[in-house]
């Protein structure tokens, strides 16, 4: 059956190309955008001004010697008419358009009996066959597998995707802009790293063939944000694609946006004013006026969040105390117990040393760090610090993580000698913050899973 149907149609790409030349032109013609040109509906109607308009056929209603068809830009949609004796070519053109086909329509406006605002073609040229069936049953389609592995056609029939991947490039670019207005400079550092560094996480290993080394897609960009520092760049941050080799749920999938910026003489404080203030004002200024997730609306987004102890937490909610737990308890305790149950925004701070080996300790409390996380919504949002700047203190923490890596934990922070070497040369006192792009989209678009805030994303082969 499909076969059949592409057939059908190549038969009249063919016939097309015979008759009227490229069914892929490399030029159009376009006058104005569909929304622009309804706009100004009475002006070019009362004038009989002729306007090319471009888009993609919807649909097509033919009734004997006229054919009314539905076509969409990125802007709006309208109706075109063919007509026989008012469209050139009439009775050669009338059947070789299908649902899907990119079309240039040069004509008229005017309004049909039903009063709808329409164009009344003179010449219609072909811009782009579409040679598979239009599917219409991909309307309202839920099933999240088959949305995401034609990322294209749900883009095109459900509004709501594209709207949220429009949504998402207004908040990125919001947050971006009330961070450089701050003075923040925007840099980029290597994807492509000898060691993966900046956080826990399994990395994907490649090959640098012209160097014959093994290299790592990066998990983070805090080690060569931090050399910047070290170089005398006080106020960087970059927006940066990181790779972990894990697992894929609602919030986690391998390759992710993350924004990280580092602040020298500033320390968790000063950071946690600044990145509230930055988050809130981005959501604003994208247009989101409240923020509902899940069917429940946060009442406190926009308000000043509160800030509470990582232990305080864990003896609250799971009856434990924090001095009682093993290493790897800890964090398994706060993800199970304790994130699920914090719905409104919160600073999660003053985390154990031994989950924090790039956070520096607080002076009251050795065992303690200066270290801040926001969670909402029951999920990690961002990730911050004072950050460590003490070489022979940072070297301990790096020997412990890599005694551990030998014991067989991939996703422990690796021994990096090139990173302590220029530790050793100074680094100022500073802060940093790692903001999850991909999970604060989530967040303010009140989406399902990470894959709807992402344009593509890889799924497991078919068999």
């Amino acid at each position: 059956m499909l076969k059949d149907l592409i057939k059908d149609r190549l038969n009249k790409l063919e016939k097309y190309r015979e008759s009227f030349g490229d069914p892929y032109p490399a030029q159009s013609k376009r006058t104005s955008d569909i929304a622009s040109a309804l706009k100004d509906f009475s002006k070019l109607e009362k004038s009989s001004k002729k306007i090319s308009l471009v888009g993609r056929i919807t649909s097509l209603r033919g009734q004997g010697g006229i054919l009314f068809g539905d076509f969409f830009d990125e802007s709006g949609k309208a109706q075109f008419v063919l007509r026989k004796g008012d469209t050139k070519d009439f009775a050669e053109k009338k059947g070789l358009f299908d649902p899907g086909d990119f079309v240039q329509v040069t004509g008229k406006f005017f309004k049909t009996k039903r009063g709808e605002k329409s164009v009344l073609v003179s010449e219609v040229v072909m811009l782009s066959k579409c040679l598979r069936p239009w599917p219409s049953s991909f309307y309202g389609v839920s099933d999240e597998e088959k949305r995401h592995r034609n990322r294209y056609l749900d883009f095109i029939f459900n509004s709501e995707s594209k709207e949220k991947i429009e949504l998402r490039t207004r908040i990125i670019s919001e947050l971006w802009g009330a961070i450089e207005k701050d003075g923040f400079l925007e840099v980029q550092t290597p994807i492509l790293q000898p060691i993966p560094g900046g956080a826990l996480a399994r990395p994907f290993k490649t090959r640098f063939n012209a160097l014959d080394t093994d290299v790592y897609l990066r998990i983070a960009p805090e080690l060569y944000l931090k050399r910047l520092l070290v170089a005398g760049f006080e106020k960087v941050f970059e927006i940066a694609k990181n790779f972990r080799n894990e697992g894929v749920d609602k919030d986690h999938y391998p390759e992710f946006t993350m924004l990280e910026l580092y602040w020298a003489y500033q320390d968790y404080e000063g950071m946690m004013e600044a990145t509230e203030k930055w988050i809130q004002s981005a959501a604003k200024n994208a247009g989101i006026k409240e923020v509902s997730f899940r069917g429940k609306k946060l009442k406190n987004f926009f308000k000043k969040w509160p800030r509470k102890r990582y232990g305080d937490l864990i003896k609250q909610y799971s009856g434990k105390e924090l001095k009682d737990l093993k290493t790897e308890e800890i964090d398994e305790v706060f993800k199970k117990s304790v994130r699920p149950k914090l719905v409104e925004p919160v600073f999660v701070i003053d985390h154990p040393k031994a989950i924090s080996p790039l956070s520096k300790s607080r002076n009251d409390d050795s065992d303690l760090t200066e270290r801040f996380q926001v969670v909402v919504a029951g999920t990690e949002l961002l990730n911050g610090f004072s950050e460590l700047n003490d070489p022979i203190d940072q070297r301990e923490r790096m020997e412990e993580q890599e005694k551990q890596f030998r014991a067989g934990n991939e996703e422990v922070t690796r021994m990096d000698e090139d990173f302590l070497e220029a530790l050793e040369y100074g680094m100022p006192p500073a802060a940093g913050v790692g903001i999850g792009v991909d999970r604060l989209v989530i967040l303010l678009t009140d989406s399902h899973s990470i894959r709807d805030v992402m344009t593509f994303t890889n799924l497991r082969p078919k068999k």
